[in-house]
Formats: structure tokens, sequence, C-alpha cells
């Protein structure tokens, strides 16, 4: 046999025996017992935005009647909202839509149109809730004649999110606290943490109109807005 070959074949002998004797390597923190829990933590803000939503309604014999009075109840609508503060930005046209208006009372099978009903709706947004009640009262006083939705948001949560995120982590602590506590351990470092996000339902506001009540301002409360985040984490148990 060629020597070459043969010194080959002892080196390769020779280490079979080495590898097999040197131990695998294992992760630390593998051999750890762990304890996982979720956090939550809230805060409550003060809500900065307003959105509400207002309309007209009409109805006349024809279409074109419909229409052209809604058109111009609409447009001293956002005349007066503008006087108010409001700006192009604030106002978006959410809904429009001309129905008839049918008899089904007749002899006949087929219904008879005794007229058109006109609506044009507007959502209004404000970053200033305090406006919320004047700038209401001063759409119906311009003819609006229905009224819903209003509701008062955080425009951004990240005012509250550090004093949530904190109050989270200490409430997933002392969850692991007392798990641990209770099966005769306590609990080491913190080896894993995760953020699990946020929630902050809005705060709607039921609103009645009351066409015949002629007041300066409509009573609206903006309240509070709870935010909630929420962390998921692991810790060492000792």
């Amino acid at each position: 046999m060629n020597p070459s070959r043969l010194a080959i074949l002892a080196t390769s002998l020779l280490a079979v025996p080495a590898a097999a004797q040197s131990p695998p390597t294992r992760d630390p923190a593998a051999a750890l017992e762990t304890v996982s829990v979720n956090g939550t933590g809230r805060v409550e803000l003060t809500p900065d935005r307003a959105v509400f939503n207002v309309g007209v309604q009409t109805v006349a014999p024809t279409v074109a009647a419909a229409l052209q009075e809604n058109n111009a109840r609409v447009s001293a609508l956002i005349a007066a909202l503008k006087r108010l503060g409001a700006a192009d930005r604030d106002i978006r046209t959410s809904q429009m839509s001309i129905y008839p208006q049918q008899d089904h009372q007749t002899a006949s099978r087929l219904p008879r149109i005794t007229g058109y009903q006109v609506s044009n709706n507007l959502t209004v947004t404000r970053d200033d809730p305090a406006a919320v009640g004047k700038l209401l009262q001063a759409a119906v006083d311009a003819g609006a004649n229905s009224v819903s939705g209003v509701s008062f948001t955080v425009s951004d949560p990240a005012r509250g999110r550090e004093a949530a995120l904190q109050g989270a982590v200490a409430d997933a602590r002392a969850k692991a606290e007392a798990l641990a506590r209770a099966a005769g351990r306590t609990i080491g470092r913190a080896l894993a943490i995760a953020e699990g996000g946020f929630t902050r339902p809005p705060v709607p506001m039921p609103y009645a109109m009351k066409m015949e009540a002629q007041v300066s301002e409509v009573p609206i409360a903006a309240g509070t807005e709870e935010v909630t985040f929420t962390v998921s984490m692991v810790f060492e148990l000792r």
C-alpha cells in the first residue's frame, strides 16, 4: 500500500476516539427552570380628539327639489362649522344617498312613488374636544336634523405607553413571585420580555337631538380613556 495512504488512514483512526470522547456542548439556559407569565398595565388619558357625524335629510316630490333643498342646507351647515374653527381637513362627506318614498297601500301590485328622500352626512374630526358642544349646536341651528356617533379618542397612545408598560412589567413580576411562593420557590432574573400590544376602546357619547331646544351649546363631556398594554415575561425559577 502507498505509504502516504497509510499515514492518512492512521491519522483518521486516531481522530475518531478523540472526537467520540469530547462531551457535546449544551446551552446553559436549557437547564434552567422557568416560569412564564403575562402582565397588564393600564393608564387613563384625557382624550384630545373628537369625532361626530352630522347630516341633513330632506324630502320633496321630485329628486331635483329634494336635492336642491339638501344642498342648500348642507352648505349652510358646513359654513356654520367653519365659522367656529373647523377646517376643510376636519370635514368629510361620509354618506350621500337618494331614495324614493313609496306608498305600498295601493290597489295595484306596484308601489306608488310619492317623493324622494336625499341624505347627506358629514364626519367632523376636531382636535379640540372642548369645542364639540358648540359645533353640534351650530350644526343643528344651521339645519342639521341627523346627529350621531359622538366619540372621543387619544390621538397619540404613546403618551401613556411608558407608564403602562412599567405597570405591565410590575404586574408580570408580581404574578411570577406569587406562583413561585406557592411552589416554595423564588424567582431570579428576567430571561425574556415581549410586548403584547395595546388596546384603547373608544369612548362613545350618545346624543339625543331635540330640535325644539334652542340653547347656546350642547352639553358634552369627554371623560377619560383607558389605554391598556400587555407584556409576556419569562423568569428564572430558583
